[in-house]
């Protein structure tokens, strides 16, 4: 039944994106009366790019070699999103689309003439000047077309040039009750969603480790999707993992991503590297415990979040904090007494109007929200995953500083 039910909507999605470019051609094609070369371009690229899209998607679970799998990855994962935000814009054209040929129409048709009198000879009609140019309507959706075309390249690069530069330092301070007043002060970096891959690699972990560096945080937490591929394909992008400097060290939890990617086998890299794997977990830290569980999405593997392994058998007079990819599992964390749990996974929606979509299946889409006596901060992330681009969620590196009611 699952199968079938996958099939379904597997053919669902493809039957909606076949629609939709069927009705950009149109607008953008027949519409515009594009003829010779621009006319094949245009339709060669509204076949090409959807197929490089559905490439890029698919490579990589297929096992195909790293160097195709970033051949297909830039334009078919750009395509999607310049394909969300031409659509969008053309949506927006329709209505001034007819409003515009309504209003062109009015103003075109004369006033009736009064009757003239009979003629006494009838005359031959002069000929009609032929219109020049493209006709109302062409012109109408050329304009419209090209101002489209244009929002939607505008946002996608800068959409991507700010993925492309980098996290930017978010700095938030948050009050615990039982945090004792020695720990008073204490930063915590959280990074989530770097999402290593096809294009974002080595030059893009090396500008995260070094922001969080200069932070001088007291202990880093990288809280899942690291990666999206093997240890064998992006191996040397982590590599610059192994430079993170804390006081108390840096700690690692899965997310989701991992465990499409070997889980296993990025939990004993990043040890490697110099992180401490929190596999449902806890270790205790001057003035509170530190906690971790795995990703929801190893349930399928048998290896999912434990919440009475890594916090039964605890002081519950200690502060509790929790590194935990999913913010899905605050129910969890508020059973066991978490004073604040830190996640990711929903990159704050990453393509507006995506945080809506999040919004549907997230507590929290971003930043801190109070659940019982539990608090729960999501970061953004500092990668973005599929189409290098954000849209109204930018990147972030978040310092979290405790705060003692007793300081």
């Amino acid at each position: 039944m699952t199968v079938v039910l996958f099939v379904a909507i597997a053919l669902a999605v493809l039957g909606l994106l076949v629609l939709v470019h069927r009705w950009l051609w149109v607008r953008l094609v027949r519409d515009t009366a594009l003829t010779g070369r621009w006319r094949t371009l245009g339709t060669g690229a509204l076949v090409a790019l959807p197929l490089l899209t559905v490439g890029a998607l698919v490579s990589g679970r297929a096992g195909a070699p790293f160097w195709l799998q970033r051949v297909l990855a830039w334009p078919g994962y750009l395509w999607l999103a310049v394909l969300l935000y031409l659509s969008l814009a053309l949506l927006v054209a329709e209505p001034v689309r007819a409003l515009w040929l309504r209003r062109s129409a009015r103003a075109s048709t004369p006033a009736p003439a009064p009757t003239p009198a009979p003629p006494v000879a009838a005359a031959e009609p002069e000929p009609e000047p032929a219109e020049a140019g493209p006709t109302r309507r062409v012109f109408v959706a050329r304009t419209l077309a090209g101002a489209a075309v244009a929002a939607a390249a505008g946002t996608v690069a800068y959409g991507t040039y700010g993925v492309m530069r980098g996290p930017a330092v978010k700095r938030i301070t948050v009050p615990l009750a039982k945090l004792p007043r020695a720990a008073h002060g204490f930063r915590i970096a959280v990074v989530s969603d770097i999402h290593l891959g096809p294009i974002l690699g080595r030059a893009h972990t090396t500008r995260i480790v070094d922001r969080i560096n200069a932070t001088q945080p007291d202990l880093i937490a990288v809280v899942g999707d690291l990666v999206d591929g093997s240890v064998a394909d992006l191996g040397p992008a982590a590599e610059p993992l192994a430079r993170l400097r804390a006081r108390h060290g840096a700690y690692f939890v899965t997310g989701n991503h991992e465990y499409f990617s070997g889980a296993q086998q990025w939990v004993d890299h990043v040890r490697e590297l110099g992180l401490h794997p929190l596999e449902n977990a806890r270790t205790e830290l001057p003035g509170f415990d530190l906690a971790g569980v795995n990703d929801v999405a190893g349930e399928r593997e048998g290896h999912g979040p434990d919440f009475a392994k890594a916090l039964g058998d605890r002081d519950p007079a200690r502060t509790a904090v929790l590194l935990a990819h999913q913010p899905v599992v605050i129910d969890d964390a508020v059973r066991h007494g978490v004073d604040l749990q830190l996640s990711g996974h929903t990159h704050g929606g990453q393509l507006w109007p995506g945080e809506y979509v999040a919004a549907l299946a997230n507590p929290t889409v971003a930043g801190l929200e109070r659940y019982g006596d539990t608090q729960l901060y999501v970061s953004r992330g500092a990668g973005a995953w599929g189409p290098p681009v954000r849209v109204g969620a930018p990147s972030d590196i978040t310092v979290v500083e405790l705060a003692s009611y007793q300081a």
